[in-house]
C-alpha cells in the first residue's frame, strides 16, 4: 500500500463486456479499503473501464452497475448475431443505464478527479477528459470512450463539438507508467490487480499500454470481450475481480501497518534508558496492572452476567443430553447382541434328551458304511450296552415291553443280528 503522505491514482483498463471484473475489484476496494478510493488523486478509465471509474468516483451503486452489464449481455445474446445485430443499439443502452444510475450532481464531485480516455478522430491522438459542465457531458464522455467503430456504429459521437471514439484504441490503461498508479485489468499480465493464471509462458503482448500474457485463458477472455459469455460466467468474473482485489490489499497492506507514528512520546519511549527503566519496574507494575485490568473486565462483565450464565447453563444441558443419548444408543445396540449370544451358548451346552437310534445313525452314514456287516454288529452292541446301563440306573416297577428298548433295523440287518435275551444275565428283573 502506498504511504498516506503520497498521492496515488487508480486506472481501469478497457475490456468490453469483461468490465464486470472491474465491478468486483471496485466493490472490494470500496468495502475493505474505502480510504484508498476516497483519497485517490485521480481515477482513470478507458472504454468499459471508464464506466467503472465513473461509478466509483461518483459513489454510484456498484451492484446496480454490475446488474446492468449482465442485463446488456443477456439482450445481446438473445439475437442471432449478438451485439452485431442491427436491432442492438449499445450506445443507447449505455446512455440510458448511466442516466438511471448516476446521481444528478455527479459532475460536480468528479471534476478534476475523474479522467476518461478518448481517441480523437481527426488525428488519432489520446485525450483525457477531466472537466464536465453537466451530467449530460459526463454521460457523453463515457459514450465516446466506449464507442467502437463499426461495432457500435459508423458515425462517431461528439463531445464539446469534437468527434471521439473508443479511448482504448490510443491508451487502454491511462497513466500506467506512473509508479503511484494502481492498474486494474481483467487480463493476466503485469497489472497490479489482474488474474493470476498458472502459466509458465513468459511471452507478453502489450496492446495500447495494457500488459496481456500470451496464454489460452487470455485468448478466451479476448474472445468474450466483444461477444459476451453466459451470465454465470460473468458472475464468476465479478467474483474473481473481488478476490484479486482482496489479494492485492493483503499483499500491500503490511506496509502501512509497519509504519510507526513519529511523535514525541513514541520517540522518548524508544530511547534506551527509558526502555531499561521500564523493564526494571515490571515486577512492581505488573501485579498492579493485572489487578486493575481484572477489576475493569469484571465491572464490564457484570451487566452480561445473567445472560452469560443462562447461556452456559443451556450449553451444559445440551452437552449432557447429547452424552445421555449417545449412551442409550450404544446400550441399545449391544444389549440384543449379548442376549442372542447367551441364548446360543445355552443351546450349545444342552444335550439331546433322547439317545439317537441306530436307524438315525445309519441314515446319516454313507451307503458303503451302511452295508458293512461289522459296522452293523458294532452299532448293535453299543445299543445293548446303553440299554443295560439304563436298566441298571433307572430301574422302576414299570414293566417294559419286550421290544420297547430293542432297536428297529432293516430286514437285512435283523436277519444277521444274534438273538438278544430279554433280561441281561446277572441282573434281577425290575
Amino acid at each position: 500500500m502506498l504511504p498516506k503522505d503520497t498521492k496515488w491514482n487508480i486506472s481501469f483498463a478497457g475490456c468490453g463486456f469483461l468490465g464486470i471484473y472491474h465491478i468486483g475489484v471496485a466493490s472490494c476496494l470500496r468495502e475493505h479499503a474505502p480510504f484508498l478510493v476516497a483519497n485517490a488523486k485521480h481515477i482513470y478509465g478507458a472504454s468499459a473501464g471508464a464506466l467503472t471509474a465513473t461509478a466509483l468516483a461518483t459513489g454510484a451503486c456498484l451492484g446496480e452497475a454490475g446488474a446492468n452489464i449482465i442485463d446488456v449481455s443477456k439482450e445481446a445474446r438473445k439475437r442471432f448475431l449478438g451485439p452485431l445485430h442491427p436491432s442492438f443499439n449499445l450506445v443507447k443502452i449505455i446512455r440510458s443505464c448511466l442516466l438511471k444510475t448516476l446521481p444528478d450532481d455527479c459532475h460536480k464531485c468528479v471534476n478534476g478527479r475523474l479522467g476518461i480516455s478518448l481517441t480523437r478522430v481527426s488525428d488519432g491522438e489520446n485525450v483525457i477528459i477531466s472537466q464536465f459542465n453537466s451530467k449530460d457531458e459526463l454521460i457523453q464522455a463515457n459514450v465516446c470512450s466506449t464507442f467502437i467503430p463499426v461495432y457500435c456504429g459508423l458515425i462517431p459521437p461528439s463531445f464539446q463539438g469534437v468527434r471521439y471514439v473508443d479511448g482504448g484504441i490510443s491508451d487502454n490503461l491511462p497513466l500506467y507508467e506512473l509508479k503511484n498508479t494502481i492498474t486494474v485489468s481483467p487480463f493476466s499480465g503485469e497489472s497490479d490487480i489482474c488474474p493470476q493464471d498458472s502459466s509458465t509462458n513468459i511471452h507478453e503482448l502489450r496492446v495500447t499500454n495494457t500488459s496481456i500474457q500470451f496464454n489460452l485463458r487470455n485468448l478466451y477472455r479476448l474472445s468474450k470481450a466483444l461477444f459476451p459469455p453466459e451470465p454465470m460466467v460473468l458472475r464468476e468474473m465479478c467474483k474473481q475481480g473481488y478476490r484479486d482485489g482482496l489479494r492485492f490489499l493483503r499483499r500491500n497492506a503490511l506496509l502501512e501497518a509497519c509504519v510507526e507514528p513519529k511523535d514525541l512520546m513514541t520517540t522518548l519511549s524508544n530511547m534506551l534508558p527509558v526502555r531499561l527503566a521500564t523493564a526494571m519496574m515490571v515486577p512492581y507494575t505488573l501485579p498492579l496492572e493485572s489487578a486493575v485490568s481484572f477489576t475493569i473486565r469484571l465491572l464490564e462483565w457484570l451487566p452480561d452476567v445473567p445472560e452469560d450464565i443462562r447461556w452456559m447453563k443451556e450449553q451444559t444441558g445440551s452437552i449432557c443430553q447429547y452424552l445421555v443419548m449417545r449412551a442409550k444408543r450404544k446400550l441399545g445396540d449391544h444389549l440384543p447382541s449379548r442376549l442372542s449370544e447367551q441364548v446360543e451358548l445355552r443351546r450349545a451346552q444342552s444335550l439331546p434328551s433322547v439317545p439317537l437310534s441306530y436307524a438315525t445313525y445309519s441314515e446319516a452314514l454313507p451307503n458303503w458304511l451302511r452295508n458293512n456287516l461289522s459296522l452293523g454288529d458294532a452299532m448293535a452292541k453299543w445299543e445293548e450296552c446303553q440299554r443295560q446301563l439304563l436298566l441298571g440306573l433307572f430301574c422302576t416297577n414299570i414293566a417294559f415291553p419286550p421290544d420297547a428298548l430293542r432297536m428297529r433295523v432293516s430286514a437285512s440287518s435283523t436277519s444277521m443280528e444274534p438273538a438278544v435275551p430279554q433280561h441281561p444275565p446277572g441282573l434281577p428283573p425290575c
